[in-house]
């Protein structure tokens, strides 16, 4: 499954985009420096999202939504067609992600 594909399932199961998933992070004082422990476990008890999704959020609450060109393009499981994921949900996101 690609990282966006990860982020648009994230939108499906809670209702929230991952934008909005930064700005909760950010009222509960994650960010950059924060460790994936607290921001995972926060995200099984509060929205019941296993570790994968977890691990997606953790990325764009720690690194923002550019992603490793290694995943770009390639034929892997998580490939993705960009090197920026759409935060902004799935109903807003343009052709191409």
């Amino acid at each position: 499954m690609s990282f966006q594909a990860y982020l648009d399932n994230i939108e499906k199961k809670t209702g929230l985009t991952p934008r909005q998933f930064i700005d909760l992070a950010q009222e509960r004082g994650f960010g950059p420096e924060t460790k994936a422990g607290p921001i995972l476990q926060w995200l099984s008890d509060d929205y019941e999202l296993g570790r994968g999704y977890g691990m997606a959020l953790v990325h764009v609450i720690t690194k923002g939504d550019r992603i490793s060109s290694k995943h770009v393009g390639t034929e892997t499981a998580h490939s993705d067609p960009n090197d920026h994921l759409w935060l902004d949900g799935a109903a807003t996101k343009p052709a191409g992600y």
